[in-house]
């Protein structure tokens, strides 16, 4: 599986959805299904830059896709700021969009796109992998 290395910059996440729009096109997704995909990882690369870099051109993000049979598997590396999920507060869903905060849903909407998301830290990297399987909508 090709890995690509970005600038850890909003003006590379363009480029980055060039590449999920030819793994989910490769993949045989509809175009529903497909920005869903390219929705979450833009979020999650954007997550990557605001909170793991804390700011633009302070690391690199790594992009890779792999197609199986039923999954296209989307994988991000960074070196940034180690992520901590189970620190991240739910998302208070049920109260009125005045009373939300300004954040905080991304990662809910990550999930809530993708059919699975793990997370993990190696060697000194963050790895996000976004897993979406054939024949689901969501």
């Amino acid at each position: 599986m090709p890995t690509f290395v970005f600038p850890g910059k909003y003006e590379s996440l363009a480029k980055i959805a060039e590449l999920v729009q030819i793994a989910t096109r490769e993949f045989g997704l509809d175009s529903c299904a497909a920005y869903g995909v390219e929705t979450a990882v833009d979020e999650a690369c954007s997550n990557i830059i605001e909170h793991a870099y804390g700011g633009e051109d302070r690391g690199e993000i790594e992009f890779s896709y792999e197609i199986t049979a039923n999954s296209l598997i989307i994988t991000l590396r960074d070196h940034g700021k180690k992520f901590k999920p189970k620190k991240i507060e739910k998302p208070k869903k049920n109260v009125p969009l005045k009373n939300r905060s300004d954040h905080g849903l991304g990662l809910y909407f990550i999930h809530q796109w993708m059919d699975e998301v793990h997370y993990d830290h190696r060697e000194g990297y963050n790895i996000l992998t976004l897993i979406k399987n054939k024949g689901t909508m969501s």
